[in-house]
């Protein structure tokens, strides 16, 4: 007797997992541009997936602020708001000063910090050239800061910003010579906070911070541009 195979179903939700994976890559590429409109149907046959998973994917995507539904018209990617964007950085460089004031005070520097330290103090021919490695690597060390510091709650709220001021941060490592600025600002900010200097670490950050809040809405401002000409060309 032949034994009967047995198919393991894809779940909706692993479905839906796809769809928003595959969705927020194409807002982040600007394949979508934002104001762009469309159905669920659309995007149905875009990603060759039913409704259903495709509507918890874009549910999903406008509780984080990426796309947002329009009365009786379908869905629309969400308008840039370089306001909002700049009021994220804020509050995120906020949270950061107040987890480095935190970890100066304490008697003997946390493990997390021993950790930053095996990563950013290398010697150049060390250094992580990949750029969409060095990109992962560089959010989680701002968000280990603010882990460190022992505060869960200040690390749950930090982590929200980071993922909704992702779609342009990653932007910053379009440009090679930001590979050996972060690397040596993130060194100088690491040893401040090692030495206990609470003052220079701050400012040391807040630098850092605006000078990727400006490098990232330049960025963004480009290839917004470029992206809309290379649509109407196309059209």
């Amino acid at each position: 007797m032949i034994p009967k195979l047995k198919f393991a179903k894809v779940l909706p939700d692993s479905l839906a997992s796809q769809a928003y994976t595959r969705l927020k890559a194409d807002i982040f590429d600007f394949h979508f541009l934002p104001g762009d409109r469309f159905s669920e149907n659309e995007m149905s046959e875009r990603l060759q997936m039913s409704r259903t998973p495709v509507r918890e994917a874009l549910f999903r995507l406008q509780r984080e602020g990426y796309v947002e539904v329009l009365h009786k018209s379908g869905w629309q990617i969400r308008p840039f708001d370089f306001q909002m964007f700049e009021q994220l950085y804020d509050v995120r460089s906020v949270l950061e000063c107040a987890a480095v004031e935190q970890l100066c005070a304490m008697p003997e520097a946390p493990p997390l910090l021993q950790q930053l330290a095996e990563l950013w103090f290398v010697p150049e021919h060390e250094r992580i050239t990949d750029v969409p490695t060095l990109s992962v690597h560089d959010e989680r060390f701002h968000e280990q800061l603010v882990e460190a510091s022992g505060n869960a709650e200040m690390a749950r709220i930090h982590h929200d910003i980071t993922e909704r001021i992702r779609v342009i941060r990653r932007l910053e490592f379009t440009k090679e010579m930001r590979i050996e600025v972060t690397y040596t600002e993130h060194a100088h900010i690491l040893r401040a906070i090692i030495e206990k200097r609470s003052c220079q670490a701050k400012d040391l950050l807040r630098a850092h911070i605006a000078l990727s809040q400006s490098e990232v809405k330049k960025i963004t401002i480009q290839m917004l541009h470029q992206a809309r000409l290379a649509a109407q060309l196309s059209a």
